[in-house]
């Protein structure tokens, strides 16, 4: 899969969908990127290809959103995200192996836990509505 410029939110949901459709239960996905970037946008697209109807937000203060989806869609924001005893206290290896798919924004903040096989998200600005997005994992992607 490997690299796509989008130059709109419509056009990073529907990379999302597409990307969707590869993923399976257990799949972690970590973004990576700044602020403002998309990563939400993508998210919301992840839920409406795995067949959501919730309405996504970021989980900036809750820490973790869950949508009904197929397999199930838990959505982790670590903005504010400091330390192990922070990650540890957000519930967050409970997720782990219990067939959902995670998407977890700020993932520069939990690397060093994240599970052996993570699919790597990659949001690049370049300019005000354009974004490069890269996708790296195993030989799906």
């Amino acid at each position: 899969m490997g690299s796509i410029v989008t130059n709109s939110a419509a056009e990073t949901e529907r990379f999302a969908q597409e990307l969707a459709r590869l993923l399976k239960p257990d799949d972690v996905l970590a973004f990576f990127g700044g602020l403002g970037m998309g990563k939400t946008t993508f998210v919301r697209g992840l839920a409406c290809g795995l067949g959501g109807q919730d309405e996504v937000s970021s989980p900036t203060f809750s820490l973790v959103h869950e949508y009904r989806t197929q397999p199930k869609l838990y959505h982790f924001d670590m903005y504010r995200v400091t330390s192990f005893d922070d990650l540890y206290s957000t519930g967050f290896f409970d997720y782990l192996e219990t067939g959902a798919i995670l998407a977890i924004e700020w993932s520069e903040n939990i690397e060093g836990a994240l599970p052996q096989g993570y699919i790597r998200v990659t949001f690049e600005r370049l300019d005000e509505n354009q974004r490069r997005i890269t996708v790296e994992g195993d030989e799906r992607f």
